[in-house]
């Protein structure tokens, strides 16, 4: 699988699923995007310690939001 930095396993998938079947409903595809982050998130704040949410928010968009 190769992607740029910026796309996630998230946005990849929805990108092949749009291109080869049909487009999927925006709510569904917000939810996922959503879940995503929250899971990066936690997933940082767990990793270190001591670990803000702003913390985390900060390394979330360094990382993955796109420009």
């Amino acid at each position: 699988m190769s992607n740029d930095k910026n796309e996630t396993a998230v946005e990849w998938l929805i990108n092949k699923i749009e291109d080869h079947f049909c487009l999927l409903p925006v709510d569904l595809i917000d939810q996922a995007k959503a879940m995503f982050e929250e899971q990066i998130k936690n997933a940082y704040q767990s990793d270190r310690f001591p670990c803000s949410e702003e913390d985390a928010e900060q390394y979330y968009n360094e990382t993955y939001k796109q420009p």
